[in-house]
């Protein structure tokens, strides 16, 4: 205990600083911000508000209000989270603007660099007069023709600063009445009729936007030119308007531009195709020409390329209707080979041939095949583990001349696990090492018929891994994996991944007394821990599409089984349990997932996501348990954020040995978990989220050593924990950098405290996470 008069001076220091910090507070809240402004000169304070009034029994389009706003909602220099009405108190930027030397050199130049902010003024930077006229063209361009929009200026009392009220009068919209389409007169004209009909936008009853008309234009253009016409331009379309009819209604015809070049409205059809494959010195090297079912290479002589890559990479047919779509597909495909440092195609008329044609030339530059990378990083994991880790491979791009990709890989990793720390925390971290060679081809090894896109390239790839994770205290683990796999697209928005063969061996090569006496208190902990192969066979499927720039959604679904078929295999060799393979047992299950996660703009910096996921598993025939590394568990950084990685469930079952951190009971064969987040911009890459999350697994049968862990429909929303909190995450594109911290709002276990809002221990109704990337 420190003695009276120690006590005393600590308090008397800690006044004094509060004191001090509250005096330079104080000071800088004193200091003006408009010092250095000319006469005449007055700073932008925000905008009060923004009035938008519609006509009665008129809504005003949501899309053509965000226009507005965003036109309108100019930050002010020290904006508050990003806000054009609300300032900062503190403005840091234009303190030092104000009173800092511009011209002063060494460290007190750089600090003026660093923090000075350019006051923002309201004739020279905001110009409201323009901005209500950018409004006024706003409303005309979406079909508000009799829109009007003014500013008033409410200044300070020192007329140094003033706030803007915008006044926006909408007007009705005009929509459209009717759409004449182009005689039907020639080919080109019955295709542009025939995709202008089709269009979404182009019909009676729509409001009259010019935007829109814009992209029927160029969507009519792209289309047509996948028929030959490959020189025409969007350009050569135009409409004119009819409002003379009344009732806010236009009359649409769609007609020819004036003047168009004959040469551009005649149809072409494919000619010749020449691929030049070089290096970038080629002096003096001998050029091989080989001809193909697709086209010609011509090649340095030692470059290493496969002729079957035609095959697989041109989508351009000889003596068809010339098709920019198939030349983009062509030239995309040959780039995602990996092999070529540049690609340059050249699209020129043929004269000598009979009938209007095009030839094509592609240039394609080799890439050095070799390539190695050696990365220092941050590990960020699904289950909440953060630390230093270091990754050393090299990549052959071209091992056999067909963008064949061979890769060796070694990692390593110290990991710990994020949350709120307690005593024995340092007794989850752990260290991984592991080593991988993998090999894989830019097609599909498979039978014709699975279904695929040429789109995007599809993959082959066969991997070989090993690892070994060392948890202290606890066990270490080593595990051996073999993969065959397909990934394909099966059209524009859908991926399928299909893994053949993933084969894991697992081995528990040493297990300490403590957690020897953890699997001896639970047997079902004990069987998912066995040494064990798992040989799966798992198919994905993921959806991703987005509707415009406000909303997006991305659903994904998973089955794998393992062990079914050995498992069937061993039948018909007249065994019935414990079987086993090359010594050892193998584990026959079958799981499940799903995931559908929600993007909706509000607005045109923030976003409300949400996300659903659910998943089960269940262990039968040759096994009992589902292997521990294949079961769910909630809580941790991308999972319910209030609770610690694997501190919920089973169900409403309570580890009543968690304060030594054993959570490896805390896993299920059923899983839910509900999130939704507020992503908002704080200042530049800094960002801000609020969420809201929830979740648990279950049992899907029971087990007496955790009771209340089973899954009971009666209990299902009592069961879910639930958690809210905020976060922190610096975005600078290439990577995002991210901080939660989650309160507890309702545990599924005991707590000591009645009621659903059952959080009793302060202490304890927190966890912060530090990750890589955002959570979902």
């Amino acid at each position: 205990m420190l003695p009276k008069m120690t006590l005393l001076r600590l308090r008397r220091n800690n006044a004094l600083r509060l004191l001090a910090m509250a005096t330079i507070v104080a000071f800088l809240a004193g200091c003006s911000t408009t010092k250095r402004l000319a006469d005449g000169e007055v700073l932008y304070d925000g905008v009060r508000k923004i009035n938008i009034k519609s006509p009665e029994g008129t809504k005003f389009d949501s899309s053509v209000e965000d226009n507005v706003n965003l036109t309108l909602k100019v930050k002010p220099n020290n904006s508050l989270f990003g806000s054009s009405r609300f300032r900062n108190p503190i403005a840091i930027g234009l303190w030092a603007y104000n009173y800092m030397d511009p011209d002063a050199k060494g460290l007190k130049g750089w600090f003026y660099k660093v923090l000075a902010d350019e006051p923002i003024l309201i004739d020279e930077d905001i110009r409201p007069v323009q901005r209500t006229k950018l409004v006024e063209n706003i409303l005309d361009n979406n079909g508000y023709f009799q829109g009007t929009a003014s500013f008033d200026t409410i200044m300070s009392k020192d007329r140094k600063k003033a706030k803007l009220i915008y006044n926006v009068n909408t007007g009705p919209a005009y929509h459209i009445k009717s759409i004449a389409l182009l005689p039907d007169q020639s080919y080109l004209q019955h295709k542009i009729d025939s995709v202008a009909s089709r269009h979404s936008y182009l019909h009676p009853g729509v409001r009259y936007s010019v935007d829109s008309l814009v992209q029927v234009r160029t969507d009519i253009a792209n289309a047509v030119r996948n028929y030959g016409y490959y020189f025409f331009r969007p350009n050569y379309l135009e409409y004119q308007a009819d409002s003379t009819g009344g009732n806010n209604e236009i009359a649409l015809r769609l007609v020819f531009a004036k003047n168009i070049p004959p040469a551009d409205t005649i149809q072409y059809f494919m000619g010749d195709l020449n691929l030049h494959v070089t290096r970038r010195l080629t002096v003096g090297n001998n050029l091989d020409t080989i001809p193909t079912s697709r086209g010609t290479i011509i090649k340095v002589s030692n470059i290493k390329f496969r002729t079957a890559l035609m095959d697989e990479c041109v989508t351009l047919r000889k003596g068809r209707a010339f098709s920019i779509r198939s030349l983009n597909r062509t030239q995309s495909n040959f780039s995602r080979l990996g092999i070529f440092r540049s690609i340059n195609t050249s699209v020129t008329r043929d004269t000598t041939a009979s009938r209007p044609t095009l030839n094509v030339d592609i240039s394609a530059q080799m890439a050095s095949a070799l390539e190695g990378v050696t990365e220092l990083n941050v590990v960020s994991k699904s289950n909440s583990y953060l630390g230093p880790g270091v990754s050393i491979g090299i990549t052959h791009h071209n091992l056999f001349g067909g963008g064949e990709q061979l890769s060796l890989t070694a990692t390593g990793s110290y990991e710990w696990q994020t949350g709120r720390k307690t005593e024995k925390s340092s007794l989850l971290n752990s260290y991984e090492f592991g080593l991988k060679a993998s090999l894989s081809f830019p097609r599909l090894l498979a039978p014709l018929f699975v279904p695929r896109s040429r789109r995007s390239l599809n993959w082959t790839k066969i991997s070989l891994s090993g690892e070994l994770l060392n948890r202290p205290k606890y066990f270490r683990m080593g595990q051996l994996n073999a993969t065959f796999s397909y990934d394909w697209q099966s059209s524009r928005y859908a991926t399928n991944s299909l893994k053949l063969l993933n084969l894991t061996h697992v081995k528990l090569t040493n297990a300490t007394e403590e957690f020897e006496e953890i699997m001896a208190r639970n047997p079902a902990i004990a069987a998912s821990f066995r040494n064990q192969f798992i040989p799966q066979i798992e198919y994905s499927y993921t959806y991703e599409r987005a509707f415009g720039q406000w909303r997006k959604y991305n659903w994904q679904i998973s089955v794998e089984e393992a062990g079914n078929l050995l498992y069937l295999y061993g039948r018909m060799q007249g065994k019935k349990r414990d079987m086993h393979i090359f010594g050892t047992p193998f584990s026959q299950f079958i799981k499940a997932q799903a995931q559908l996660v929600f993007h909706q703009r509000i607005t045109s910096n923030s976003w409300l996501v949400t996300r659903v996921a659910t998943g089960a598993a269940h262990a039968y025939c040759n096994s009992k348990e589902v292997p521990y590394s294949e079961q769910f568990y909630v809580g941790g950084a991308n999972s319910v954020r209030a609770f610690n990685v694997r501190s919920v469930g089973p169900g409403r079952y309570y580890n009543f040995y968690s304060m030594d951190n054993d959570y490896y009971d805390q896993t299920g064969t059923f899983k839910f978990e509900f999130n939704t987040e507020y992503r908002f911009p704080i200042y530049s890459f800094l960002r801000g989220a609020v969420f809201l999350d929830a979740g648990n697994v279950w049992l899907l049968k029971d087990d007496p050593s955790r009771p209340g862990g089973k899954l009971e429909g009666s209990k299902f929303f009592r069961d879910l924990a639930l958690g809210t909190g905020f976060g922190v995450r610096v975005d600078i594109s290439m990577i995002v950098i991210r901080a939660d911290l989650g309160i507890k709002l309702h545990a599924p276990y005991p707590t000591g405290k009645n009621g659903y809002f059952n959080i009793n221990d302060a202490g304890d109704a927190w966890a912060v996470h530090l990750a890589i990337g955002y959570p979902f």
